[in-house]
């Protein structure tokens, strides 16, 4: 049997280090995706995330339209759009216009997920009622808006999302649970399952979703990639490192602590309880680290355990250069 080819994709939050500021992070995302084309990387989403200091990356749609001009090939979108944030015909504009300024470049990459805590939430919608059953008619309208077809209700046959593109962005639905993989599935929509938030059951979601997807007008076979924490270095000494302090991070994190990304040297001498050992334990099953020797296999083998060609790697480190090498790491064992 022919070996699988693993293409490679990025995922990028935009971190800001401690003393760093969020200018230099979207600057270092610009620096980033142009070395991501170069080395032949499939694509590159950013995130949305809010009322954080640690992560500058809060309007995917507008940082797409910058990095999308710096770049000439590579696939551009939102690792995601949190749908339940916004309105879905504001949504389908503006990424109709992506899609007309960038054609067959842009993914629009959805999740239910706030992005932030509840409060920032309903503020940023105050409509926003965290219903499964709105963001499913969240879902129909959008791709009632992006297909031109007739809606349901009073208003939305009436309504058409400009500018009127030619082609439609590449949509996928982003999970960390089943029930998005349900609705990926139904509406024909490619899915991306979220390893580095959810270690757990992720094989079997994409399998699930695969069984009982839907064929629609833009796709007409299952398209799935898993998102993991990766951090790849030449040396076990630094891979440790970078693995220490997201060790740390990822801690501060789940305490509600959103400061920027810490330098080694501040946490090298941090001792962990018996209960935050714990979280450390269960949260590097969503990280893999390493040398390249160590990292390939064991990313070959999640590849093949979740019956997909395609991974998004999301690193995270304090120094850029560390970031930079990861990734080009990565690039040369697969690309």
């Amino acid at each position: 049997m022919a070996e699988t080819k693993i293409k490679l994709s990025v995922l990028d939050q935009s971190p800001v280090r401690k003393g760093g500021t969020a200018r230099q992070a979207i600057l270092e995302t610009v620096e980033l995706v142009k070395l991501a084309e170069k080395l032949g990387y499939t694509r590159f989403w950013v995130s949305e995330h809010h009322n954080t200091a640690s992560l500058a990356g809060s309007t995917p749609e507008v940082l797409i339209a910058h990095l999308a001009g710096e770049t000439e090939r590579i696939r551009l979108g939102s690792g995601g759009i949190m749908l339940p944030n916004h309105s879905a015909l504001k949504m389908a504009e503006n990424f109709r216009m992506l899609e007309t300024l960038f054609p067959g470049r842009i993914d629009l990459g959805l999740g239910r997920a706030p992005g932030t805590d509840r409060y920032t939430a309903s503020l940023l919608n105050p409509s926003n009622t965290f219903s499964e059953h709105d963001f499913t008619q969240q879902l129909v309208d959008l791709t009632h808006y992006l297909n031109d077809t007739p809606g349901k209700g009073e208003l939305s046959p009436k309504v058409r999302a400009t500018p009127i593109a030619a082609t439609v962005p590449e949509l996928w639905i982003l999970s960390s649970s089943g029930q998005s993989g349900v609705f990926a599935a139904h509406f024909g929509m490619a899915f991306s399952f979220a390893h580095f938030i959810n270690p757990n059951g992720g094989p079997q979601m994409v399998k699930m979703y695969k069984e009982h997807f839907q064929a629609s007008e833009h796709l007409k076979q299952p398209q799935a990639n898993v998102a993991i924490f990766v951090m790849c270095a030449d040396t076990e000494e630094k891979a440790e490192q970078l693995q220490a302090v997201m060790d740390v991070q990822m801690l501060k994190i789940e305490k509600g602590v959103r400061e920027g990304i810490l330098p080694y040297e501040e946490i090298r001498d941090y001792k962990f309880t018996e209960d935050e050992q714990d979280r450390v334990d269960y949260n590097r099953h969503r990280m893999i680290s390493g040398t390249p020797e160590t990292v390939k296999p064991k990313l070959e083998q999640l590849a093949q355990s979740y019956g997909v060609d395609e991974i998004v790697a999301v690193t995270i480190t304090h120094d850029f250069a560390d970031r930079i090498r990861s990734y080009e790491l990565l690039a040369e064992m697969f690309l």
